[in-house]
C-alpha cells in the first residue's frame, strides 16, 4: 500500500471514529434499566452524562437534568471531561491531518508534512484514549452497582452509547497509528543519505583519477603510425 493511500485510509478511519465519539457526547442512552410488567414494559429508565429520565408505557417521557456539577458523583464528573477533551483533540487533529497529508497542497516539503501527520496520529490516539477511557470508567460503575449483592437502588445496564464510543475509540487509535506510519516512510523516502553518498562516490573517483601515476599513461596502446607522405617512384635502372 502506498503512503498517500495510507493516508487517506487512516483519514477515513479517524474522522469516522471522531464523529462517533463526538455523537456519543450528547446521546441518551448509557445506562438503561427498566421495570417489566405482565404483558409490556411498564416504565424504562435510562440517564446519560446530563440527565435521568424515566419514559412510561405511552411513550411520555419525564426528564431531570443534574441540578449542580459539584454535587455530581466523581465518575460522572471524569466521563464529562474526558469525552469534551477527546472532541476537542479529534478537532485539531483533524485540521492537522488535513494540513500535513501529501494528498493537500500545503504544509511544505514532504519531510514537515510528515512530522504533521505523525502529530496528527498522536493527537487521534489521545483522543481515542479519552474517550474509551470514559467509556471503560462508566461502564465499570455499571457492572460494579448491577452484580453488587448489597446494592439495593435502581440497578442499571450498559446502553447504547457505551458500545458507540467504544467503536469509535477503536477507530481513532487504529487510523492514528496509520498515520505515525507515515513518519518513517518520509523520512527515508527524501533521506539526503542517497544523494550524499553519490556525491562521495563521485569526489572520491575524481580524486584516484587525479592520484594516478603518470607512468600508468604510458602503458598506453599507441596509435600505429600513418604514412601519409608521398611514394616513391624507381624506374628499372635504380637497382643497378
Amino acid at each position: 500500500m502506498s503512503n498517500m493511500a495510507r493516508e487517506i485510509l487512516a483519514f477515513i478511519l479517524t474522522t469516522s471514529g471522531w464523529v462517533l465519539v463526538s455523537s456519543t457526547l450528547p446521546t441518551d442512552y448509557w445506562k438503561v434499566s427498566s421495570i417489566d410488567g405482565t404483558v409490556i414494559t411498564t416504565a424504562t429508565f435510562w440517564s446519560n452524562l446530563w440527565k435521568t429520565c424515566v419514559t412510561d408505557s405511552t411513550g411520555v417521557s419525564n426528564c431531570k437534568d443534574f441540578p449542580s456539577m459539584l454535587a455530581l458523583d466523581g465518575y460522572i464528573q471524569v466521563c464529562r471531561g474526558l469525552m469534551i477533551a477527546a472532541v476537542c483533540l479529534g478537532f485539531f487533529a483533524s485540521i492537522f491531518a488535513l494540513i500535513g497529508m501529501k494528498c493537500t497542497k500545503i504544509g511544505g516539503p514532504d519531510q514537515t508534512k510528515a512530522r504533521i501527520v505523525c502529530l496528527s496520529g498522536i493527537t487521534f490516539m489521545c483522543t481515542g484514549l479519552c474517550s474509551l477511557s470514559a467509556c471503560s470508567l462508566y461502564a465499570h460503575r455499571i457492572t460494579s452497582e448491577f452484580f453488587d449483592p448489597m446494592f439495593v437502588a435502581q440497578k442499571y445496564e450498559l446502553g447504547a452509547a457505551l458500545f458507540i464510543g467504544w467503536a469509535g475509540s477503536t477507530l481513532c487509535i487504529l487510523g492514528g497509528a496509520l498515520f505515525c506510519l507515515s513518519l518513517s516512510d518520509g523520512m527515508s523516502n527524501n533521506s539526503p543519505y542517497p544523494s550524499d553518498r553519490r556525491a562521495f562516490v563521485n569526489s572520491g573517483a575524481s580524486l584516484m583519477s587525479r592520484a594516478m601515476p603518470q607512468s600508468q599513461s604510458s602503458h598506453t596502446r599507441r596509435p600505429p603510425p600513418e604514412y601519409s607522405g608521398p611514394s616513391k617512384h624507381f624506374d628499372k635502372n635504380a637497382y643497378v
